[in-house]
């Protein structure tokens, strides 16, 4: 009786012990991803800003606040202890509604051709990786939504300015935005990532 208790023990163990492993690889994946789409959002914002005047840097900069981007009626942890106390299924269907409400108006990013046309596929592969994950932690005690009921804000005409150079000023809020965004995501997924490893330190 103990041989079996302990033998059905062991292979418990295993598949809870592959599962991890599984989710592990999934996890490394996206951030991977994300953090290439970071850098990539980086990229596309250095380079408009040095493509302007100082005098134009420093209206945009003036004008232009990032705690009003469209993607902000997506709730989401206001800073890096509610972050941190956040669940792994939370934090992923935040990045999820995050990654999705980019896929149309990435499209529109300014910059080099090659730069942009590396963002759609990847944010659409993220986007995917990110659903896998999802259902891989459904089983999570927390009652969270979805994805498919999650409300997204359309980005729709957003980022359309109010006078001045309208297309230089919705250039410029659509790659900030995009920028945060990204980083965001970056944190969320590293953060849900780090929570499967109990011995790590998942502090930001």
């Amino acid at each position: 009786m103990n041989s079996v208790v302990l033998l059905l023990s062991v292979v418990c163990l295993g598949a809870s012990s592959q599962q991890i492993t599984d989710s592990q690889r999934l996890f490394s994946i996206a951030v991977n991803r994300v953090t290439h789409l970071h850098l990539l959002a980086q990229r596309l914002f250095s380079d408009f800003e040095s493509s302007l005047q100082t005098e134009e840097q420093r209206q945009l900069n003036k004008i232009f606040l990032q705690d009003f981007c469209n993607s902000d009626y997506i709730i989401s942890p206001i800073d890096k202890h509610e972050t941190q106390r956040s669940s792994v299924l939370k934090l992923l269907s935040i990045s999820y509604g995050l990654v999705e409400s980019w896929e149309f108006p990435s499209r529109s990013l300014s910059g080099g051709s090659s730069l942009r046309n590396q963002i759609s596929p990847r944010l659409s592969e993220l986007k995917t990786g990110i659903l896998l994950l999802i259902r891989a932690n459904q089983d999570e005690a927390e009652n969270y939504p979805d994805t498919d009921t999650l409300q997204h804000a359309p980005y729709g005409n957003y980022y359309q300015s109010l006078g001045g150079n309208e297309s230089l000023r919705q250039t410029y809020e659509l790659l900030a935005c995009f920028k945060k965004d990204m980083h965001k995501v970056e944190t969320y997924l590293t953060v849900a990532k780090c929570r499967l490893s109990p011995e790590a330190n998942c502090t930001l």
